[in-house]
This record gives structure tokens, sequence and C-alpha cells, in this order.
């Protein structure tokens, strides 16, 4: 394995962990209920703080398809609720998503930096580092 398969692997554990931590500090301390969404993109996020630690761990750059499966379905529900929050005509056709609606918004920064798009922003790094990693693989062999 290269320094810079290593590198990647680390960087892709450290961007699951920021976006692990900041969702548990944005319900857990900030006392945000998550909505259904939030938890469905939680489901895909949690999992690769793990994974990627082994990862790192075990300097096996091999887990780079795992992570950007994982990345890319988060990403999707992540863009989906993104846009439920800020398209009116998804939000106008929104499901209901339960006690929490999915269009509300806890934070909103500059008017566009929601916590959907919080997650999405990492989904897409570590779907990007995935790909440049399993890039790298092929170039070895």
């Amino acid at each position: 394995m290269t320094k810079r398969q290593e590198n990647s692997l680390l960087f892709m554990w450290a961007v699951s962990l920021v976006a692990t931590l900041g969702s548990l500090y944005f319900s857990q301390v900030r006392g945000y209920v998550p909505c259904e969404l939030c938890w469905v993109q939680r489901i895909f996020m949690y999992p690769l703080v793990f994974v990627l630690g082994v990862a790192y761990v075990q300097k096996n750059p091999r887990i780079a398809m795992t992570s950007l499966v994982l990345s890319v379905i988060g990403g999707s529900v992540s863009l989906y609720h993104y846009g439920i929050q800020k398209l009116r005509f998804l939000s106008d056709s929104a499901p209901s998503c339960g006690q929490v609606p999915c269009t509300g918004e806890y934070i909103n920064y500059l008017g566009f930096i929601t916590i959907p798009f919080l997650a999405l922003i990492a989904f897409a790094l570590i779907a990007g580092t995935s790909v440049y990693l399993w890039k790298s693989l092929k170039e070895e062999q």
C-alpha cells in the first residue's frame, strides 16, 4: 500500500468520524430530534467510521468499493433530503416523515447550509476519495 492510499483511508475515516460526531452533537447536545431521512443517512454514515477505521489499521485499500457503495446510497438520500428542504416543488409533495417533518431546517447557515447538506458534503468527499482509491488499486495491477 502506498502512502497516498494510506492517507486516503485516513482522510475518509476522519470525514466519517467528524460527520458522525456532528450528527450526535446536533441530536444529543443541541437536542434536535432527527427526522426519518436523517436516520437513514445515519444508517449509511455510522458504519463507515468502523469499516474505514479497520481498513486503515489493516492497511486495506480494497475497502474502496464498500465505502463507495455506502457513500453513494447515503449521499443520494442526503441529496433528496436537501432537495425537499430547498426546492418548493419537492417540498410540496414531500411524504410525511413522522413526528419531525423532513422539510424542517434546524440550521440554515448562509441560506443554504443545512444538516442534510453537511451530510451530502461528507458522503461526496468519501465517495470521491473511494473512486480515487479504487483507480489507484487498478493502476497497481
